[in-house]
């Protein structure tokens, strides 16, 4: 069994591996038809598909088929994973149309203005953050919505010339009417043709994609390799042997006959490639699984542009590790293990290091589920001493299943690392997997302290917030324990290594934008649909999640409200209010109360609105049943979905007419909206006895039914939920005349979607598991990590080394920021230092004159204050400065310091760790 089948068990050796691997397969996604087929791959099978993908294929196979599928339109590719390198051919024909060219949505702008003149000149409304337009020069674009100048709606595309960050020129509206307010200017992407060559002509003639010029060559040469790999192989009807010198040249001696015409070949890159050839590697596999994979995706839905036409990738730095060199024969040979592909590129003694590891993974998400797949196929963790804990404190959802892999339906709602490390369990009954359900912070540094990261031999971090990340980093900065930070974006992705001493820690990211938008923008004056779907998100916790919690509280204690502030109470008190006096009894009484709400939020909000401020002056059933049956389900009315049913009560409803008021505060600025009106006490006080009088009567006597209503929180898995915010969003939309957005995007942006595909997790993941061959390997040489960035909708691929560590001066000597001072912080009676201890150690070690000593934002020490506090800040004992702060006891101590006769350019200073007893 080969180390890189993860759909194979122990039980299936000896069977045919399409077959064995049927089952799993069809598991993972019981809406796709998985057949196996074992017979020859004859024209007459082939003819009937759409894509033929050829894997660990003989060249001539390979070009068989190839040229049947380019006579037959059917799209094509061939990859290949050999040792610590691999390959990828694509042709899709030689006119083949992409009707999705480019990654991301389509560009689109809200319009301000738009003037009359030749050229017309657009304005574009600015972001949130300030931020214009994201047009470029020849952009075809079209508009919608725009009212006065309505001869732009619906025209043919037209190109646009950008004038700066927010105006845009569009061709002559000079004859058009003017312009008086709304509209969306979007980009119209035209449909690319591409030819291929068949795989006949591309292999003498290669057309290879690389990410920089500088890789080139490189490429080339083991274009060369691969082809010389077939020569060899059906000439000896093997591949090399490993590590076996002979083998290895006579391999080259082929590459050579095959002719230079293409450039220099690479020798020193074809003898490495082909000692290891006959290696299976699950990370290399993952790589060029995934870039397949998404090949195929193209080829079917025509998004993105394919690979033209070939591909190359290696790792073979990672036979540059110290002693990898002298690796023999006998070291890498067989051992009847299902590690012997990896053993082959790193021999036996490497694999045994691999089961004696203790790695953490923080979280089983969907790069978390590749890296514990990748881990059960390498054997991490599988020895005697090995250790691999997998902590997330998430449950398994419904929207996970399409890219985190080791869980199916019947896992939702069980915790995702103890079903991810019984997965593991499954795959590799020998890896010592632990599952732990905690999040790492502040608040978990009793469980996740120092001694916990300094006993680890690596970390890696598959977490999806910056805080997060940043937080795991500083622990790992601290305690000199390796990380592996990998991260993705659709079909991008990245790895970085933070290796101790050797590479520069990981940048902090930006403060991201936290979507919030200011809330006269949201509640009077909305410009795009991200502004309604927000609204949207609010008026659902404002309709079913508060109300029912303050109604829950307030029947368990009346008097919470006394612990607010007055304003806040009494919008409270009228919420609940509110919500008792509506209660409903039936379906019926609920498609009613959606019914005026509708006509409270879409007519009556709206023509006050347009009362105060005219506009010269600057799917409704849908939301009536969405609403209504989340209105029931707050209540615990059993809903009803059918929609005749509820049309027949719509029917019967009149609703009285509704009148403006003639003055009306509307607040333009945050500043108005978050000033309070003088609360009225005496209509709080006649508030709070009507309420008491209520909840009696529904106590009745005797203990309420707590809790009496049912708060609902959003899900954006819950089609109903989902339901109602479009339909909310899209009668805001019309209400402003903003153009409405469909249901999948409406779910997309309010519940925060991160675009995300299972290739890009795989591809990363493997890349992730290369580096940690080489810290397993106990490499100290920087030029063999490498950081690694992926794009798999233009397919490219940029791996290079990391930054060396900054280093900066102080006390007259360079640091490093992985160096520090470490101090035994114990007195001679064997308790923890004084301060004054700590301050002579600094003196006699180093000859530096303290003035401030700090743990954290803590002064333990300042010479600025009084005689008679210092002498109390110098007698302190370190744990005594513990306790004091309320903090839990800690084996080591990070203090940091201020001397005297520092330079000015002296901002940074090495820590100081002391070790408490």
């Amino acid at each position: 069994m080969a180390t890189l089948q993860f759909l194979l068990g122990q039980s299936d050796v000896g069977q045919n591996r399409a077959e064995a691997s049927c089952r799993v397969l069809a598991e993972l996604n019981p809406g796709v038809v998985v057949e196996a087929y074992t017979g020859e791959l004859l024209e007459a099978f082939l003819a009937s598909f759409q894509v033929v993908v050829l894997t660990e294929s003989p060249l001539e196979e390979q070009l068989h088929i190839g040229d049947f599928c380019h006579a037959q339109g059917i799209c094509f590719i061939v990859a290949d994973a050999k040792g610590l390198a691999g390959q990828l051919f694509c042709d899709f024909g030689e006119h083949f149309v992409i009707d999705d060219p480019a990654e991301g949505d389509p560009v689109c702008a809200t319009v301000q203005h738009i003037s009359q003149g030749n050229p017309g000149v657009v304005t574009c409304v600015g972001t949130e953050d300030g931020h214009g337009h994201l047009f470029c020069d020849g952009d075809l674009v079209t508009f919608s919505g725009v009212e006065g100048m309505t001869e732009l709606n619906g025209r043919e595309p037209v190109p646009v010339h950008v004038l700066d960050a927010f105006r845009l020129e569009i061709g002559d509206t000079s004859s058009f009417s003017p312009y008086r307010c709304g509209g969306l200017v979007s980009e119209v992407r035209r449909p690319q043709e591409c030819s291929y060559e068949p795989l006949c002509q591309a292999l003498g003639e290669p057309k290879i994609q690389v990410a920089s010029p500088e890789e080139l060559p490189r490429s080339r040469s083991l274009h060369i390799a691969f082809r010389a790999l077939h020569a060899f192989r059906r000439e000896q009807g093997r591949l090399p042997r490993p590590r076996v010198l002979a083998d290895a040249e006579q391999v080259l001696e082929l590459a050579r006959s095959l002719g230079t015409q293409q450039g220099p070949l690479d020798e020193d890159i074809v003898r490495a490639f082909a000692s290891v050839s006959v290696g299976d590697l699950c990370p290399v596999a993952a790589v060029v699984g995934a870039l397949a994979a998404q090949e195929v995706l193209k080829a079917i839905t025509r998004k993105f542009l394919p690979l033209d036409q070939w591909l190359y990738f290696d790792a073979l730095e990672c036979l540059e590790l110290a002693g990898a060199a002298q690796l023999t024969e006998v070291d890498c040979a067989p051992r009847g293990s299902r590690y012997d592909g990896q053993i082959a590129v790193f021999g036996a003694n490497f694999q045994e290091q691999l089961g004696r590891q203790k790695y953490l993974v923080v979280g089983a998400g969907a790069i978390g589920c590749e890296l514990l797949k990748n881990f059960a196929m390498m054997g991490l963790a599988a020895g005697p001493d090995g250790e691999l804990i997998v902590t997330d404190m998430d449950a398994v959802a419904l929207s996970n299943l399409h890219r985190q892999f080791l869980y199916r339906s019947a896992d939702i709602s069980e915790p995702k690392s103890v079903v991810a490390a019984r997965a593991v369990r499954q795959m590799n009954p020998d890896v010592r997997v632990t599952a732990q359900q905690n999040q790492l912070g502040p608040a978990t540094e009793p469980l996740y302290g120092d001694n916990f990261f300094q006993r680890l031999d690596g970390v890696t971090s598959a977490l999806d917030t910056l805080e997060a990340r940043a937080y795991l980093e500083s622990c790992c900065l601290r305690c000199r324990t390796p990380l592996l930070d990998s991260g993705t974006e659709g079909p991008r992705g990245n790895v970085l290594p933070m290796v101790p001493h050797l590479t520069k820690p990981l940048e902090p990211g930006g403060t991201p934008r936290d979507g919030t938008f200011a809330p006269c923008t949201l509640r009077y004056f909305p410009r795009t649909i991200q502004h309604t779907l927000q609204w949207a998100r609010d008026e659902f916790e404002g309709l079913f999640q508060l109300p029912a919690e303050h109604v829950n509280r307030f029947m368990e204690d009346p008097a919470f409200p006394e612990q607010l502030p007055a304003g806040k109470a009494l919008k409270v008190l009228e919420q609940v209010r509110d919500r008792l006096r509506e209660r409903p009894r039936d379906w019926q009484d609920c498609v009613l109360w959606a019914r005026r709400h509708w006509q409270c939020r879409y007519h009556d909000a709206i023509a006050q609105l347009l009362h105060a401020y005219p506009p010269e002056h600057d799917t409704h059933l849908d939301y009536i049943l969405a609403t209504a049956h989340l209105f029931a389900q707050v209540h615990r009315v059993p809903p009803r979905r059918d929609r005749k049913a509820a049309q027949d009560i719509l029917r019967s409803v009149v609703l009285p007419p509704s009148a403006p008021q003639e003055v009306l505060q509307i607040p333009l600025t945050e500043e108005q909206e978050e000033a309070q009106e003088p609360t009225d006490h005496r209509w709080m006080t006649e508030l709070i006895q009507d309420l008491a009088q209520r909840r009696q009567e529904l106590v009745g006597g005797e203990e309420a039914q707590v809790p009496l209503m049912e708060p609902i929180h959003f899900e954006k898995d819950n089609d109903i939920h989902v339901d109602f915010i479009t339909a909310a969003s899209n009668l805001r939309a019309e209400n402003y005349g903003i153009p409405p957005t469909d249901w999948l995007t409406s779910k997309r942006i309010a519940g925060q979607i991160v675009p995300a595909i299972i290739t890009t997790t795989a591809a990363v993941a493997g890349l992730a598991c290369l580096e940690v061959y080489k810290l397993v390997w106990g490499c100290q040489d920087l030029s063999c990590y490498r950081n690694s960035n992926i794009s798999l909708s233009n397919c490219l691929l940029l791996r290079i080394p990391p930054p060396p560590p900054t280093t900066y001066r102080y006390g007259g000597r360079e640091w490093s920021c992985w160096d520090r001072l470490e101090m035994r912080a114990v007195s001679a009676d064997g308790q923890a230092m004084t301060v004054q201890e700590v301050l002579d150690w600094l003196q006699r070690t180093h000859g530096w004159t303290v003035t401030m000593l700090l743990h954290g934002n803590t002064v333990l020490y300042n010479k600025g204050d009084s005689e008679e506090t210092r002498a109390q800040q110098q007698a302190q004992r370190l744990s005594e400065i513990l306790e004091d702060a309320g903090m839990p006891q800690q084996q080591d101590l990070e203090l940091h310091y201020v001397c005297e006769e520092e330079d000015a350019e002296e901002d940074k200073r090495p820590p100081l760790l002391c070790s408490l007893p």
